[in-house]
């Protein structure tokens, strides 16, 4: 997995942990708009039911697979089966996750009801809730980069990462990524992992906690009930049909999935060439910038582009998603040293920046601006 995506034709051989530029670049957002042709910024209504639709689709048509012939298959054969359904079936729920975060952005349609009501829908089938995240998800593309404000992958400061001793051995790199990638995803939602420090309890669950203001605090009690209605529909199913197969083919998809978004969230925001920045430093362009485009192979379109083409989707977050790849094409000519992208095969990434992006330490010639350090 890596060499071959679609966006990036060739090997890049630049240093990998050489810093990208952080003075203030020589363009700006308008700059960049006005390379993008025209047509990226347009939602068609038609296109992104297509997609939708086709995930639904191919996500069905795995469960019927699944149920009609894995799940009568004898043993060895469905030793091997079952995680490849699992890990299929898991790889399209993070496409279709995709599309519906399109809808938290308004980029699915030209109708924010419409967005809105598709995305509670769909985001509560995995259980995701939709408002909470589309708020503290637009709270985290307001302050990308932001020591202060931004809502996911803050790094710790050297000084602040009391286990950092433990961590930094083969054995400690191997515990922080299983964790990560195993209890991440219901961590963040849960308990705000990884996320901004608050005072009070940061869950995305909990409609009176600090992430959300009081504008809000309607609708994440209506994310509480999408989800808490699928755990109960689930309860349903599973006492009618065993909690075994309900596990099989829902609940370890839905793991592959949540492992899958932590794999490729951390991959887009850790790096060890991007800067971080504290209030003297930090402005919303050099913050959208400090993001990493990788390269997934197949799964950039099963995935819907999003992990390989996140640099422009900090930039212009409402370009659909089939138009993002194009739009960064457009922009890498203006962008130059400023757009960053790396090939490197994804599972040697993640080894790697789990090594290397502990935490970070400030500059010493440039007050304000933050490198990971080994």
């Amino acid at each position: 997995m890596g060499a071959g995506g679609r966006m990036n034709e060739t090997a890049t051989k630049r240093d990998v942990f050489k810093h990208v530029p952080v003075e203030k670049p020589p363009f700006g957002i308008a700059d960049l708009k006005k390379a993008i042709p025209p047509h990226c910024f347009k939602r068609s209504l038609s296109t992104s039911f297509y997609y939708l639709i086709r995930d639904l689709c191919a996500i069905f048509s795995l469960y019927y697979i699944a149920n009609n012939y894995i799940y009568h298959l004898p043993q060895p054969f469905s030793f091997i089966a079952w995680p490849a359904y699992w890990i299929l079936q898991g790889s399209i729920m993070v496409g279709l996750w995709n599309i519906v975060h399109d809808c938290g952005h308004h980029g699915f349609s030209d109708y924010p009801w419409l967005d809105d009501t598709i995305g509670l829908i769909f985001h509560s089938l995995v259980l995701t809730p939709y408002f909470s995240f589309k708020y503290s998800h637009r709270t985290h593309h307001a302050n990308t980069s932001s020591l202060e404000k931004d809502e996911n992958w803050v790094p710790k400061l050297k000084n602040d990462t009391w286990f950092v001793e433990v961590l930094m051995n083969p054995v400690g790199n191997l515990m922080m990524l299983a964790f990560r990638l195993v209890f991440g995803y219901p961590g963040y939602f849960m308990f705000n992992l990884h996320g901004r420090i608050y005072k009070g309890f940061p869950s995305h669950f909990n409609p009176l906690g600090p992430i959300f203001n009081d504008s809000e605090r309607a609708q994440i009690w209506l994310s509480d009930a999408g989800v808490v209605a699928v755990l109960y529909g689930l309860y349903r199913i599973g006492n009618k049909t065993g909690f075994q197969w309900l596990l099989y083919m829902y609940g370890y998809p839905l793991v592959v999935m949540c492992m899958f978004f932590m794999l490729f969230t951390y991959l887009n925001h850790n790096h060890p060439s991007v800067a971080h920045y504290d209030s003297r430093e930090w402005d919303w362009l050099r913050g959208a910038l400090a993001t990493v485009d990788r390269d997934y192979g197949i799964l950039n379109t099963i995935f819907h582009d999003e992990p390989n083409a996140h640099v422009v989707h900090h930039l212009f977050s409402a370009i659909p998603h089939y138009h993002i790849v194009e739009a960064t094409q457009a922009v890498k000519p203006v962008l130059g040293e400023y757009y960053n992208y790396d090939d490197t095969p994804i599972f040697k990434a993640i080894v790697r920046e789990t090594k290397n992006c502990l935490f970070i330490e400030e500059d010493p010639e440039k007050k304000g601006i933050y490198w990971f350090s080994k």
